[in-house]
């Protein structure tokens, strides 16, 4: 039975005889055999762990979807026609534009207005009152008093005026100017004489006469 010979040349024991019962070598641990090839053998070398192979992915094939009923094919072209209309003129459609007044939200009626009362004095002077109301009489000399709104200062006999010699105001109810005598020497309407603090109706063509002696007399009119 041949001995057992280590098989690597690069070993010291190659190529020696080794214990029958040695089956690898003990200078290089190469497992041995009975034979032994005279042709050096190169060494083995360790096997390396080889990367695992990576597989392409499978690629699916893309999911057909399925036809719909009906698909019109592109040469089907629509059995029906349009029907041509003829161009407008414009020129003869269009309207110019009319700016119209704006309306108030509220129909509010004009405001009611007075009646204007005059006095005519004897001497053929006008006293005009101003506005709807106001006092009859002779401005003060004192500085910082208003004068009446009819001021008589400067006729005749001017004396029996007061200050204040009475008070004018149109009243709507009565549809009417109404006076008030507020006075010492009084005052008489068509020779009639006043209740002072009592009102009385201004008609047109009234008389009225401030005081008893008959001086200073005036004719009413209401326009």
């Amino acid at each position: 039975m041949p001995a057992n010979r280590c098989p690597n040349p690069s070993c010291e024991y190659f190529n020696r005889a080794l214990p029958n019962n040695a089956k690898v070598c003990p200078w290089c641990s190469t497992p041995v055999g009975n034979v032994v090839s005279s042709t050096p053998q190169p060494p083995i070398e360790p096997q390396q762990s080889q990367p695992p192979i990576q597989q392409p992915p499978i690629q699916q094939p893309p999911i057909q979807q399925p036809p719909s009923q009906y698909q019109r094919p592109v040469t089907d072209q629509p059995n029906y026609q349009v029907p041509q209309q003829a161009p407008v003129d414009y020129s003869t459609v269009y309207q110019p534009r009319v700016a119209y007044p704006q309306t108030p939200p509220q129909y509010a009626p004009p405001p009611q207005r007075a009646p204007v009362l005059k006095l005519i004095h004897t001497t053929g002077r006008e006293f005009v009152l101003v506005g709807e109301g106001g006092y009859i009489g002779r401005r003060s000399q004192s500085p910082g008093i208003a004068p009446p709104e009819i001021d008589l200062t400067g006729i005749p006999n001017e004396g029996i005026v007061s200050r204040r010699h009475a008070r004018v105001d149109w009243d709507w109810s009565q549809n009417a100017y109404m006076i008030v005598d507020m006075s010492t020497n009084g005052i008489y309407l068509n020779n009639n004489i006043l209740t002072p603090g009592m009102q009385y109706r201004l008609l047109n063509g009234d008389a009225v006469k401030f005081g008893q002696d008959n001086l200073v007399n005036f004719t009413v009119y209401v326009m």
